[in-house]
């Protein structure tokens, strides 16, 4: 299945409205989906949308919420999201936070008790947009963890993604490194399960601790695990993020007996002018030149030039938006019966 951006954009919109959310609301979550597509982020993409229904009719994540400011510290924000939809809910904060930067240089935030926020560097992309430094944590606490400790053989955390975007000039797209701290998303290897295709190597192990490239280990009891990316550096990152994006937030963490219902995200998030910290168009002509002199080191492969962050997506939104979304038959069904069950008729 091959669908435009548009198409897809308006029957997630509708589907999100007839699930009990007011047209922006659904605007903005069908939006985020579409555009983890357009930029090769499937894992974060529409196929998301039968889970958030799932997680919606257990009283998981309530429509039409706003964030509640927890705690004004000035350059210190808390924010609780009160169970609501994670991409609306994220926008807001991350709008609310850059209102306060100026006035203060820097402002760390957190923000607890929200549904999934999606893909993160849609909000390291929204305040580099606004000339803002962004470095951002995450946790997610599920029933069921899916990444292994390094040296361990069963889950104990989530993927918890690491985000850090940096403005580099007006002209110039943001450097955006967005990743999760697991070796592959969770999202990616429901997305090979559901292709029929096997999983990178040295991404999962089986429920023995085992190598193992099959994606239903993660699925089909008994289960198996992702492994961190880096060894015990993923590792560590990971953990990290779990203290920042949960324990600080003063949100939940995976360790906790009694585990909240559907998925929650905790988001930790330090933003800077940092035209306070350079010489202004100096330290792009700079930024610009250490760019340019990364890029020009001889490809290995030469269909394969260096790139920096932020770049591969922007290659793939160039072309996902001119030839459609791809959507493998498994998830397109998945779409479509979540769509019927709230009585909305897939686009012909």
């Amino acid at each position: 299945m091959i669908i435009a951006a548009e198409r897809m954009s308006a029957f997630a919109t509708d589907i999100f409205v007839a699930a009990g959310s007011a047209p922006e609301e659904a605007r903005q979550i069908a939006e985020h989906l579409v555009e983890a597509n357009l930029k090769g982020h499937d894992s974060h993409g529409v196929g998301m949308i039968p889970v958030y229904l799932l997680h919606k009719g257990m009283g998981a994540v309530v429509p039409n919420r706003s964030p509640k400011i927890a705690a004004d510290l000035g350059a210190l924000m808390v924010f609780d999201g009160d169970s609501g939809y994670g991409q609306p809910t994220a926008n807001r904060v991350m709008d609310m936070v850059a209102e306060r930067v100026p006035a203060h240089g820097v402002v760390v935030s957190s923000l607890r008790n929200v549904q999934h926020v999606g893909r993160i560097g849609a909000y390291g992309e929204r305040l580099a947009r606004k000339g803002f430094l962004s470095i951002h944590f995450v946790n997610a606490v599920y029933a069921t963890p899916c990444v292994a400790p390094f040296r361990g053989s069963d889950p104990r955390l989530m993927t918890n993604p690491i985000c850090i975007a940096l403005p580099i000039g007006p002209d110039r797209p943001p450097v955006v490194l967005d990743f999760a701290t697991s070796a592959i998303a969770l999202g990616k290897v429901r997305v090979a399960m559901n292709k029929g295709v096997e999983t990178p190597e040295n991404t999962l192990i089986d429920h023995a601790g085992q190598p193992t490239r099959d994606p239903k280990a993660l699925f089909v009891e008994p289960k198996g695990a992702i492994v961190p990316f880096g060894l015990h550096k993923g590792w560590g990152l990971a953990l990290v993020a779990e203290m920042l994006g949960g324990l600080l937030t003063g949100g939940p963490t995976q360790a906790q007996p009694q585990k909240p219902a559907g998925l929650v995200n905790g988001l930790f998030s330090i933003v800077i002018d940092q035209n306070r910290l350079t010489r202004g168009s100096a330290y792009f002509d700079e930024v610009a030149g250490l760019i340019d002199y990364v890029k020009a080191s001889p490809a290995a492969r030469s269909d394969e030039p260096v790139l920096v962050p932020g770049e591969p997506e922007r290659m793939t939104m160039a072309e996902r938006g001119a030839e459609g979304l791809p959507i493998d038959d498994r998830t397109w069904r998945e779409i479509v019966e979540a769509a019927k069950s709230v009585g909305v008729a897939a686009p012909q």
